[in-house]
């Protein structure tokens, strides 16, 4: 497998690779934190009204240590091979099939993952028609509805506006400063939702949450699982760890930023989650953002929930780019295997970028809902990506370098991925039938 298109690539194809900085270790964990903190974020809360708040907690923090075991597999056997790519190591492991999996997985999951992201920003700007509800979106609350605060030219603009000059940087490191500006939104959303709710215990106006799920007619066992795919999908950055951790000085410095980029995303999931939850109690919906279109009742509380839209609207955008840069790298290794890296042909990259942001716009022009979208990505390519193919690798161990321990570590992560992807699958096709 070639190296990481970009990763060591010059901006302009006359300089050389050579005088290119490495990255640091700062943007390394703005940059794995953007890559985690994604569509997930908006659905927590409704996980702790399904599971309750105990388990929900411990659902966050078991995932993110599995993640984090799954990343120091992954970089262990690229150091031990002669491949900088995912799909590179999985070559290494089961062949070229194992590369072709590996391919595919990563670009369902990041195209699905950019097409939500869109219909989020279009939910946010335009609002959106489900179930016979209607939500305003901020554009339409400001301005009135418009053929330009309509979804399909509000988005045109952010595309070209916002999107189209990011997605054309051609290093990972080059969105560093993006990628802070992101997580520090985040951290708004998280706060300006942990202040309301806040203040929404002080006032008496919130319900006692449920420490644990309440199993009724309306809420099974076999319902709890399919909370597992959003929290998977939440912390579904495997993709990225390879184009980040190629960047650095020393690409064991991937193992400290992935752990504190780690730890940052278990206190804001955990955060937004009990604010949320808090905030809404049972009415909470899957998509927190539909219940901040409600009347707040006071001019400050109809600020804050613009605050709060608009706050997660534009972290979004700025996630976008470090999906797209994976996701693009992925699909040019796919279709063009023996052509120069991508970074150094700019018709190639211009064109492969346009493609990529015309599918992807297309796509949530005519998808409705991101939510099948969404439980279908956690249960099958993310879910594969995260802790599949890591503890396949592990178990297969080409090079002879896993302990006993690291065998069992996987199969059970393999085992568990499984089981859980399996009922959740099961479950939600079963409601859908009823």
């Amino acid at each position: 497998m070639s190296p990481v298109p970009g990763a060591h690539a010059p901006l302009l194809p006359g300089s050389k690779s050579k005088d290119v900085p490495p990255a640091t270790v700062s943007g390394a964990v703005f940059n794995v934190a953007t890559s985690i903190i994604g569509a997930g974020i908006m659905s927590l809360p409704a996980t702790l009204k399904v599971l309750g708040v105990i388990p929900a907690l411990v659902l966050i923090l078991v995932i993110a240590f599995l993640a984090e075991l799954s990343v120091e597999f992954l970089m262990r056997f690229t150091r031990a091979g002669e491949t900088t790519t995912y799909a590179g190591v999985m070559r290494e492991a089961f062949g070229p099939l194992g590369a072709v999996a590996a391919q595919v997985a990563v670009v369902i999951t990041n195209l699905g993952c950019l097409i939500m992201y869109l219909i989020i920003i279009a939910d946010v700007f335009s609002g959106n028609q489900r179930e016979g509800e209607v939500h305003l979106g901020v554009l339409q609350q400001w301005f009135g509805i418009h053929w330009w605060s309509s979804r399909e030219f509000a988005l045109l603009v952010v595309l070209f506006l916002i999107l189209l000059p990011l997605v054309l940087y051609r290093r990972v490191e080059s969105l560093k400063f993006s990628s802070a500006i992101s997580t520090l939104l985040a951290v708004a959303f998280v706060t300006i939702c942990t202040v309301l709710a806040i203040v929404a215990i002080v006032e008496g106006r919130t319900q006692s949450p449920r420490l644990i799920p309440c199993l009724d007619q309306h809420t099974s066992f076999f319902d709890l699982f399919t909370a597992v795919p959003v929290v998977v999908t939440a912390y579904t950055f495997h993709f990225n760890v390879h184009p980040i951790g190629f960047e650095l000085a020393k690409p064991s410095e991937m193992a400290t930023a992935v752990r504190i980029a780690l730890l940052l995303c278990c206190v804001i999931y955990f955060s937004i989650g009990l604010s949320g939850y808090l905030l809404f109690g049972d009415s909470t919906q899957s998509d927190i953002l539909v219940n901040f279109d409600q009347n707040a009742g006071s001019a400050l509380g109809s600020l804050l929930n613009v605050l709060v839209r608009l706050s997660y609207a534009f972290h979004v955008m700025l996630t976008f780019p470090l999906l797209n840069f994976s996701l693009r790298t992925n699909v040019d290794e796919f279709f063009f295997p023996k052509k120069s890296p991508l970074a150094t042909d700019s018709k190639r990259f211009v064109s492969l970028t346009l493609v990529l942001l015309a599918l992807s716009y297309i796509a949530a022009i005519l998808v409705p809902d991101i939510w099948y979208i969404f439980q279908f990505m956690g249960s099958t390519s993310a879910v594969c990506l995260a802790f599949v193919f890591p503890g396949a690798i592990v178990l297969r161990d080409s090079y002879g370098i896993s302990t006993r321990r690291d065998k069992i570590i996987a199969l059970v992560m393999v085992i568990l991925a499984a089981i859980t992807s399996v009922i959740a699958i099961s479950t939600n096709i079963y409601k859908a039938f009823q």
